[in-house]
């Protein structure tokens, strides 16, 4: 009977345990460019490094998405609530997106996370990726010519992100959208 109660309790408190887990676990997202233009695999948002060694202080940029490895890399993974709340953050590093000023041309920076106005942004209906407190800017993929990456085969391909004015001549660079792998 003892042997019965303690294999009961055991097996109570893990399945409670994941439940909790999973009502406080947000569903990770990679946000990706909508059009791929030199890349059949997609560019995503990515900080700079590779997965768990990725370097926060070196910023971020758009990569070859990791999702044909059928999950979302840590170096990928956006907190999809947050988004939904405009906050870029990336969990398995604590950090947020942040722009280096309200103006344009903007360079991009991970930072602790504290809902400055540099740290908001929204994902409009139209996919682009602006400041709230300047819609005029969007996220944008480089153009031109892409640089390679250190692995991947074929080998993964990056371009710089930086926040540009918003326009329809470069829509195929500012148009995002988010996915899960589920």
């Amino acid at each position: 009977m003892k042997k019965f109660l303690l294999i009961f309790l055991t097996y109570s408190i893990l399945f409670l345990s994941n439940i909790v887990k999973s009502e406080d676990t947000d569903e990770l997202v990679e946000i990706y460019l909508i059009n791929q233009i030199d890349e059949q695999r997609g560019y995503c948002i990515d900080i700079k490094g590779y997965k768990l060694k990725a370097k926060v202080n070196r910023g971020i940029q758009a990569h070859t998405c990791y999702s044909y490895q059928k999950q979302i890399a840590v170096d990928q993974g956006f907190d999809r609530k947050k988004i939904m709340n405009n906050q870029f953050f990336l969990p398995g590093f604590n950090v947020c997106m942040e722009a280096s000023s309200i103006a344009v041309p903007g360079k991009l920076f991970l930072k602790d996370c504290n809902l400055r106005d540099v740290q908001k942004f929204m994902l409009m209906n139209d996919g682009r990726i602006s400041l709230v407190s300047n819609k005029k800017l969007c996220l944008t993929a480089s153009q031109g010519e892409h640089r390679k990456g250190g692995g991947g085969s074929p080998v993964h391909l990056i371009r710089s992100l930086l926040l540009q004015l918003c326009s329809d001549k470069v829509m195929n660079y500012q148009k995002w959208n988010i996915r899960s792998d589920q």
